[in-house]
């Protein structure tokens, strides 16, 4: 049914004449009556009763005003999810990020989205870079933060933060006790690194190679807390994100080693689907991102 003949028909029904709806809707009489004759020729019954003092619903015409209400009433709700759906005031937003990002930068993010935006429900994964690129093609999630490469086939990438790889051991390693320390020290010692698909991985194998060093690692692990633990107990030396190291190192768990005409330094990637357009929430996730960013860095 057309949606302006209902709204007629509901402002007739309402004001009791055609003459009032008219005046209402300020426009002329001979238009609602057309066009109440066209939809009582649609529904192929009578819709009123022209009475001498206004126009009275019909049996028929009682069952379609109902209905007609509903659905007006179903437009004004519609329309004010549509507000609040712009206005943050509901919604929903998945953020995922791979390891370092998701459990040490983006705790403080999501507390301010929730702080800004209290209607919005908020879903966090973290997983490694191919996780959350496989999420973010499926549609399960609205944006993705990733330390590892990003293709920019079917991604837009763009570039939040830099992050800076840190190669770290026990207190008392041999490696700590050198006054330089070069990279070729450093391939005395098993290396340890995260899984297979891990971000943080790729960047230090590739680095590796281009300096000729086999990146074979002694032992991956499947999560940068895990790393850690493992350098901690004595197994290995490990390059892991500055991000994750603030307790350990205030703590006296773990040093840095400084390593000679070597660093590692990454870009952070935040990826949307190319193409997708990003919600309110997911542009409102981002500006936030940007000022915690900056503030970090």
């Amino acid at each position: 049914m057309n949606r302006n003949h209902l709204a007629l028909f509901r402002a007739v029904a309402e004001h009791g004449t055609i003459t009032a709806a008219a005046r209402s809707l300020h426009i002329s009489q001979p238009a609602v009556s057309s066009q109440i004759s066209a939809l009582e020729r649609q529904v192929g019954a009578k819709l009123f009763d022209r009475l001498p003092r206004g126009a009275r619903l019909t049996a028929v015409g009682e069952v379609l005003y109902r209905y007609a209400q509903r659905i007006g009433h179903l437009e004004e709700e519609t329309k004010e999810a549509i507000r609040d759906f712009l206005g943050l005031r509901q919604g929903r937003l998945a953020v995922g990020a791979s390891t370092s990002i998701g459990s040490y930068l983006l705790p403080e993010v999501m507390g301010d989205v929730a702080l800004q935006h209290p209607g919005l429900v908020l879903s966090l994964r973290i997983d490694n870079t191919e996780g959350i690129q496989q999420a973010l093609l499926d549609g399960t999630l609205d944006i993705g933060l990733t330390e590892g490469f990003a293709s920019g086939e079917d991604f837009d990438v763009s570039i939040f933060q830099e992050d800076e790889l840190s190669l770290i051991a026990p207190p008392g390693h041999a490696l700590t006790g050198l006054p330089r320390v070069t990279l070729n020290d450093t391939l005395q010692y098993p290396l340890l690194v995260r899984e297979t698909g891990s971000g943080t991985r790729a960047i230090v194998e590739n680095a590796l190679v281009r300096q000729d060093v086999d990146p074979t690692p002694s032992m991956s692990l499947g999560s940068s807390e895990a790393l850690k633990r493992a350098v901690a107990a004595g197994l290995g030396i490990a390059w892991v994100s500055r991000l994750a190291l603030g307790n350990e190192l205030a703590l006296g768990m773990l040093e840095v080693v400084d390593v000679m005409d070597f660093s590692l330094r990454r870009p952070l990637h935040r990826l949307l689907v190319r193409g997708r357009t990003p919600s309110p929430a997911t542009l409102a996730f981002e500006s936030i991102l940007r000022g915690v960013a900056a503030t970090s860095c």
